[in-house]
């Protein structure tokens, strides 16, 4: 049974509550009116999810029959090619269940070739792509199907497809051979925990998916009593009136479960100039700077919120909750514009970069380990930093570049950052947070301020059938998200790092004699 507690409990308002508890059965039906005119076309598409408790129940026999397969294949290597939605509650899943997988949710080459599995015979793909268009996903596409050409094996016989039914992955995969399942169209990314996407590569590497599904189902049907947990939560957010909202997972039994927060929150709400911005913090402890809301998933933590339940019902619990709040703020829960304005950029520099080469770019200030990037005037690195932290913002939001599970130095800024700062502080991998709170960063309140992490590459990887490499791809992406903050006049800092390693040493080095 899925619980809250918490002395942040008795900032929810009698009237907010009342609000919400009006609009419970409502939202079951799936009243797609509830978040006004302008939302109605998209939520009338994207209210599924509310049902898929019940719904991906119908999915087993299907994932009974994948497994198998799998098992005859000897598979003894999953790795996920996803983006956002696609990847981040497989994640989770795997974190809490202590299984094994690796998630691809990048377009750095030195990440993905460390994800290419050292026994290719005996691993799979999963590609999850709900549109069927994202340029990382079709990308890894692309690379791993010839890597498993050139090693003499069948793509077909290595991947398996999730994506809408007639998306062109859909079209593709099947013309191919290669073994798709749909997932619902009618369910939005970020809300797609429990349906193919989620449930695919859970079941692969060996969870028992029913479980989840039960489990959401016992919650689902609690969460329409009045003053429900949903109600409780949704609430205290809206009516703390904070911007910044901290979870952390740190100790409890569900790690990672803030990252999948910080997406679904982020991405719904941050939109027409309001919304709840979602720092993911790495212990009860650590800084968040800024005023905001504490949210741990431990009993006994020091939180103004706990909430306990098993990793199923906190995913149905969370998408009501979500739900609801951006009700109370009155934003469409459902589309994400600044996503989409992201990738358009990226598209269009690499468009006019016809040799497929990132063009030279002139640097505010460069030595030997930076190239640092900004409309400051000052010649070194401590100046730089000053007068980025000099510029009045709410929150300052870090965004790296870099490889996970190489440059895993570079989250130790976040909270270096928040104590400098004394500011909100948000930490994302480039390009995944793309898909989380870039949203929130182009279309919620217009108070932040913005370090991008870039640099060179050991290793460089080329896409097939592209003329342009991992590298300028993924330089391509941080550079138009950096157009996008720029065109809004935000305060915008890029440090390129030469020499990754190195480079994040003297950072960290630097930021703490600040």
């Amino acid at each position: 049974m899925i619980t809250v507690s918490g002395p942040a409990l008795e900032l929810a308002t009698t009237a907010t509550k009342n609000s919400l508890n009006e609009i419970l059965l409502r939202l079951a039906s799936k009243d797609h009116t509830l978040w006004g005119p302008e939302a109605e076309a998209e939520a009338a598409v994207r209210l599924n999810w509310i049902d898929l408790p019940t719904t991906s129940r119908a999915l087993l026999p299907e994932l009974d029959a994948l497994t198998a397969w799998a098992r005859t294949k000897e598979i003894s290597t999953i790795v996920l090619a996803g983006m956002g939605g696609s990847s981040l509650a497989p994640e989770v899943i795997a974190k809490t269940y202590e299984k094994r997988l690796t998630v691809l949710d990048t377009t750095d080459p030195d990440q993905i070739k460390a994800a290419i599995p050292t026994d290719l015979a005996h691993s799979l793909i999963v590609v999850g792509s709900k549109s069927g268009s994202t340029i990382e996903t079709a990308s890894h596409k692309a690379f791993f199907t010839k890597t498993f050409q050139d090693a003499g094996l069948n793509p077909a016989e290595h991947f398996v497809i999730v994506t809408d039914p007639g998306s062109p992955l859909d079209k593709s995969a099947r013309a191919d051979g290669l073994r798709v399942i749909n997932a619902d169209p009618n369910v939005g990314g970020r809300y797609s925990a429990l349906s193919a996407f989620g449930l695919v590569p859970a079941a692969l590497i060996g969870v028992d998916v029913s479980i989840l599904i039960d489990d959401a189902a016992a919650a689902a049907a609690t969460l329409v009593e009045a003053n429900s947990v949903a109600v409780q939560i949704a609430a205290t957010i809206f009516d703390k009136g904070e911007q910044n909202v901290a979870f952390f997972d740190h100790g409890s039994d569900l790690p990672g479960i803030s990252d999948w927060i910080e997406q679904l929150v982020a991405e719904s709400t941050g939109k027409n100039q309001t919304g709840r911005l979602p720092i993911a913090i790495e212990s009860a402890g650590a800084a968040i700077a800024g005023v905001g809301l504490k949210i741990g998933f431990q009993s006994g933590s020091a939180a103004d919120l706990i909430i306990l339940g098993s990793i199923g019902e906190q995913f149905i619990l969370w998408e009501w909750v979500t739900a609801l709040l951006s009700y109370s703020l009155s934003v469409d829960p459902f589309n994400q514009p600044n996503v989409t304005e992201a990738k358009e950029r990226t598209g269009a520099l690499l468009s006019t970069w016809n040799d497929g080469k990132v063009p030279p770019l002139k640097a505010a200030f460069e030595d030997d380990l930076f190239a640092v990037y900004s409309s400051s005037k000052a010649k070194d690195l401590t100046g730089q930093l000053h007068d980025f932290f000099a510029h009045p913002s709410h929150y300052i939001a870090i965004m790296a570049y870099l490889s996970r599970g190489i440059d895993d130095q570079a989250p130790e800024l976040r909270e270096v950052v928040a104590r400098i700062s004394g500011k909100g502080t948000t930490f994302g991998w480039g390009p995944r947070f793309l898909h989380s709170t870039g949203q929130f960063h182009k279309g919620g309140q217009h108070n932040g301020a913005f370090l991008q992490i870039t640099g060179e590459n050991e290793n460089d990887l080329a896409i097939p059938h592209q003329n342009f490499s991992f590298h300028t791809l993924l330089m391509a992406q941080a550079l138009g998200d950096g157009q996008a903050l720029s065109d809004r006049k935000f305060p915008l800092l890029r440090i390129h790092l030469k020499d990754r390693e190195v480079g994040l040493t003297a950072l960290l080095k630097e930021l703490g004699q600040i």
